[in-house]
């Protein structure tokens, strides 16, 4: 499938995209190496979480939700 095919795509297919996608590197995570700001950004959040700021969320639950937005 070509890039101009995949920008034709409706958002919710792209977002079924993305999850296989994301599912296959992770199967492979000593292969993909994390850029420097996400580690950063794991640590903010980890203060954030801590200091009570936030609040932890089901990640099934959370994928319900962000998939409202893309059908």
């Amino acid at each position: 499938m070509s890039i101009a095919e995949l920008r034709k795509l409706p958002a919710a297919d792209k977002m079924k995209i993305i999850e296989v996608l994301w599912g296959d590197l992770a199967a492979e995570e000593a292969a993909v190496a994390s850029p420097a700001w996400h580690a950063d950004e794991l640590k903010k959040t980890e203060a954030e979480f801590a200091a009570g700021r936030i609040e932890a969320v089901d990640w099934d639950e959370a994928k319900k939700e962000l998939r409202k937005h893309f059908e």
